[in-house]
């Protein structure tokens, strides 16, 4: 951990050395982190509201799917037929949901210190981090990893000539990576798992085939 990131961490932790929250501002493990993944209502992060939450482990180059979080959060008045086309999820889908705080709850415990891993995980941070601070004023100290970028970087510096497809279905076809189902909380974040794994694990990558 950098200086920067050990006083990011002390920054956001300030008001939260003691009680429940508390380990989320200690040192993160050096070799853990938790790939996450939200289903939410809207593209904006000022506007979406979180309807499913998912999210891994990842312990040193293992993937530790029997330590996963699949949540599903009680349908918030901006569920409409738009946002459902997009992730399946329908009023009568949520019924059995979690309020919002409680899910957000068990997340927060399920993460501790450990840094962040996603595909567009600038966006559910932000997504996060919005809800935290409404609740209990709380934000994240974790940065987030992007699994895109690190593609995107470990293709450029071997082929920099190549056309790089930043998709999330293309990056997974491209590294032969199995096929999940799509915009599914837990199967979104377990395919930025399984990517960060093979990017920081594996070999060198192929040239893309377009």
């Amino acid at each position: 951990m950098t200086l920067w990131h050990s006083w990011r961490r002390h920054w956001h932790g300030r008001a939260f050395r003691e009680g429940e929250f508390a380990p989320l501002f200690g040192p993160p493990p050096a070799d853990e982190w938790v790939a996450l993944d939200f289903e939410t209502t809207s593209l904006d992060p000022e506007r979406a509201e979180i309807v499913a939450i998912g999210a891994v482990r990842i312990k040193g180059n293992q993937l530790l799917s029997g330590a996963a979080l699949s949540l599903k959060v009680q349908a918030p008045i901006s569920l409409t037929g738009q946002s459902v086309v997009v992730h399946g999820l329908r009023h009568q889908d949520l019924q059995q949901g979690l309020p919002l705080e409680a899910a957000l709850r068990q997340l927060l415990a399920f993460i501790g210190p450990r840094e962040l891993v996603g595909y567009h995980i600038a966006y559910d941070l932000r997504i996060l981090n919005l809800a935290c601070q409404r609740l209990w004023g709380l934000h994240l100290p974790q940065p987030g990893i992007e699994v895109s970028r690190l593609y995107h970087d470990h293709l450029y510096r071997r082929y920099p000539d190549a056309v790089i497809d930043l998709r999330l279905t293309a990056i997974c076809q491209h590294l032969d990576l199995p096929p999940l189902p799509a915009h599914d909380a837990l199967a979104d974040a377990t395919s930025a798992a399984i990517i960060f794994l093979r990017l920081t694990q594996g070999g060198p990558l192929t040239y893309p085939k377009v």
